[in-house]
Order: structure tokens, then sequence, then C-alpha cells
């Protein structure tokens, strides 16, 4: 079997409309710069409030990808 590492960084993505949207953006705008992700993690949910309501929903993602030396 190849051996294999994995970074994992921590990433927090926002949304205006719900969680879920927020941790899709936070792993879909890292898969710009990154390559070979490979679990996204959902580590923490939390919300803005301004005079009382959200106005922000955030979430925390433990997102994992390939590591690969440069040679």
């Amino acid at each position: 079997m190849a051996k294999s590492v994995y970074k994992i960084i921590e990433l927090v993505g926002t949304s205006e409309v719900s969680w879920e949207e927020a941790a899709k953006n936070a792993v879909e705008l890292a898969g710009k710069s990154l390559k070979n992700l490979r679990i996204a993690e959902v580590v923490k949910l939390d919300m803005k409030v301004d005079d009382g309501k959200v106005t922000a929903y955030r979430a925390r993602v433990n997102l994992s990808f390939k590591y690969e030396p440069h040679e």
C-alpha cells in the first residue's frame, strides 16, 4: 500500500442564508487553490447577531487534503 500524508486546515465559512451554505462556501473557495481535497468536517456552528437579529451563519470546517512535498 502506498504511503500517504494528509494536511488538515481549519477554515471559517460565512453565509447570510444558512450554515450549510457557509460550510459549502469555505470548501469551494479553498478548492480553487488547494488540490486533492479529501474530507471536510464541520466542527462548530455559530451565528453573528446584530441588534438581536441573526445577520450571518458561520461554519468552522476542518478540511484535509493530500500533502505532496515539492521535489
